[in-house]
């Protein structure tokens, strides 16, 4: 069977994004229990609560977990079911959607409700996948990103954000993410992986499972694949923050990799040791201070893929939504 069961969970982070979305959760219920779906909506409380909530329902054998929210909510949704039958089914309500823009999920739109039904849809003529994740060494695993640098410095300065400051959407994160950056210099590190250690100054080292970056704005991975069993980490190498311009626009370009400054290096496990200690977040999240360790889990979350996912954004055949 494709599902444990009929019975589903959305998990709904009302701090989630620059909009009350609590009329458009009331109409995914709908579209939903139309078709033959037994709902039963949770609104998280605290940092932490979407994971408690995701576990509960994995524990009542719900077949799928909708993770209403952004990328933050969609990580601690995934701590909840990993290794578990339970399907995360991504409804993106966040502000930068990072994961939903992978899979081609239509954006929070407020002009145009429409892009909830749009959503609804393309999931429910998906795919049930496998996905690798990630795991670091404090017991906490993610989908997307585990990064430290440039990245992880505005994020500390920057999150969290009132929802006033969201509505300004990425332009507005980038304008603030540019007052500062000129704070931020490289720092030395020392980084193993399978086969290696590479020491160096670094403005950026990202281990990345996925494709894009910076709130799915940027496609950092171009060939990533979501179930090949690989980390692809990637080391920018630098001191000073000017350096990060000059990587932005061949990041644009697709010129990235071909840098003589930029490595990327096929790994199952990273270990970052940095001086002095900075911050490292997950999927986006500031999550504690380097050092930290991660290694990769094959196909430990199934994931409902929508119509509308790239067909070499999985390397395995997904079951239907049947």
């Amino acid at each position: 069977m494709t599902f444990l069961s009929a019975h589903a969970t959305l998990i709904y982070n009302p701090h989630a994004g620059f909009w009350d979305w609590g009329g458009i959760i009331e109409q995914v219920v709908k579209f939903w229990e139309d078709r033959g779906w037994t709902m039963h909506v949770e609104s998280t409380a605290h940092a932490g609560h979407a994971t408690e909530l995701a576990r509960a329902a994995a524990l009542a054998e719900h077949g799928m977990v909708f993770a209403a929210g952004g990328d933050g909510t969609l990580n601690e949704v995934a701590n909840g079911l990993v290794h578990t039958a339970t399907v995360l089914a991504p409804f993106p309500v966040g502000t930068g959607n990072s994961l939903a823009k992978e899979l081609g999920l239509a954006r929070p739109n407020l002009l145009n409700q429409a892009w909830m039904t749009a959503v609804s849809q393309a999931l429910a003529r998906g795919h049930v996948q496998r996905m690798d994740l990630g795991k670091c060494d404090n017991g906490r695993h993610w989908l997307l990103w585990a990064s430290t640098g440039i990245d992880s410095f505005v994020v500390r300065q920057i999150e969290p954000r009132p929802k006033w400051f969201k509505r300004l959407g990425s332009a507005g994160y980038a304008a603030k993410a540019l007052f500062f950056l000129p704070q931020f210099e490289g720092v030395a590190a020392s980084i193993t992986t399978d086969d290696r250690t590479i020491e160096d100054e670094f403005l950026l080292i990202n281990v990345s499972n996925c494709r894009k970056f910076a709130g799915g704005e940027v496609r950092l991975n171009r060939d990533g694949v979501l179930d090949d069993g690989m980390f692809e980490l990637w080391l920018f190498r630098g001191k000073h923050w000017p350096s990060v311009i000059s990587y932005a626009f061949g990041i644009g370009l697709g010129q990235h990799g071909r840098h003589p400054k930029v490595d990327v290096v096929r790994t199952r496990y990273v270990a970052v040791e940095t001086s002095p200690s900075l911050d490292y977040h997950l999927d986006g999240e500031p999550v504690a201070r380097t050092p930290f360790a991660c290694e990769l889990l094959p196909h430990a979350l199934r994931i409902l893929a929508p119509d509308t996912t790239p067909q070499d954004l999985f390397s395995q055949p997904g079951e239907p939504m049947l």
